[in-house]
């Protein structure tokens, strides 16, 4: 039996893909989550490193206070059982140079000839399990630090992308809705992309689009989706598009939903399919006398010149004790597929 090995090389703006077949009948299984990540470098190493690394590794959506895309867990990999336990997970990153034994590994299942000149940053997998990838920040002698801050930005495009992928074959494992977007933009003038297990409802004008599987209690995707016209002149500020939600909550929510103050919030410029806006993100809250939730939100306004309409759409998720990152790339994505005549 043959496992079969990728690596990716990365270098500014280059991937250099290899192929190789690696025996391995006898490697575990890798198990932990898609963003669980065991990051491997000496001691000395993180204690410099870590604060430039955890930095990098911000997420590109705002979910909720204190939560990361990545958890990231530091072991020592020379610490016995406990690094020999840890490096089966599904995602690894060892750090260091060419000559440590955590290092050597990996790079001894390149072709001859493959090793990238360091300070680079390469990927293999089935390392030390099977379907796992192993990525590695290949670090020149001399300064760690200023190496990891060079690499890391690269290395966080690398994971987040890869992560996005991961989140987007979750959410279209029902398959695409296409008989829907197609019939929305047939009959009402735009459409959206999504899952089959979401379900449409309309009021008016009001387009709702809802997954609460498998349990509204402990899962809730939804989007909002309206329009006036003519469009105006200039669009919303951020103080317009989140009175909007507030009042399109009061008006259509089972429970209002207010503005998370406490929260950092984010209102930017967005184009969809050629299609200009504005987007702001923010955290919502329940009422006072509401059930006690919360959870992140992006609403978007987005200019239709040709059917003279501007668009509002809102996207909000509830996920109480669950990781909120994914979800938020899939309720994003969503809001991308956005199309009108």
């Amino acid at each position: 039996m043959l496992l079969q090995l990728r690596l990716r090389v990365m270098a500014p703006s280059l991937v250099f893909p290899f192929a190789l077949a690696l025996a391995g009948c006898d490697l575990p299984r890798a198990y932990g989550d898609a963003n669980a990540i065991i990051v491997a470098a000496a001691p000395e190493v993180w204690t410099q490193t870590e604060a430039t690394f955890r930095d990098a590794m911000e997420p590109t959506i705002l979910t909720v206070r204190d939560e990361r895309p990545f958890r990231i867990t530091y072991q020592d990999p020379m610490g016995g059982q406990a690094w020999g336990n840890l490096r089966r997970f599904r995602e690894v990153l060892v750090i260091g140079r060419a000559e440590d034994p955590w290092i050597a590994e990996p790079l001894a299942l390149l072709q001859e000839g493959a090793a990238p000149e360091p300070p680079a940053i390469f990927q293999v997998d089935n390392v030390w399990s099977r379907g796992q990838t192993v990525s590695v920040l290949l670090l020149p002698a001399g300064d760690a630090e200023a190496s990891v801050a060079q690499l890391a930005p690269a290395l966080q495009e690398i994971l987040d992308r890869q992560f996005r992928q991961h989140a987007l074959a979750r959410m279209f494992a029902s398959g695409s809705d296409q008989p829907l977007a197609d019939s929305l933009f047939a009959n009402t003038g735009f459409s959206l992309n999504v899952p089959q297990v979401y379900r449409m409802e309309v009021r008016d004008s009001l387009y709702r689009f809802r997954n609460d599987f498998p349990s509204p209690r402990e899962l809730i995707r939804e989007i909002w989706v309206t329009w006036e016209s003519p469009i105006p002149e200039a669009n919303p500020t951020r103080e317009e598009l989140a009175s909007w939600r507030t009042n399109l909550s009061s008006e259509q929510y089972n429970d209002p939903q207010l503005l998370d103050t406490a929260m950092v919030a984010q209102y930017r410029g967005v184009t969809v399919n050629g299609l200009e806006g504005v987007e702001f993100q923010a955290a919502w809250v329940n009422a006072p006398g509401g059930w006690p939730a919360g959870g992140p939100f992006i609403v978007r306004a987005v200019r239709c010149p040709s059917e003279d309409r501007l668009y509002y759409m809102d996207a909000w998720l509830y996920a109480p004790g669950r990781d909120k990152y994914e979800y938020m790339i899939q309720l994003e994505t969503i809001l991308n597929s956005f199309r009108c005549r």
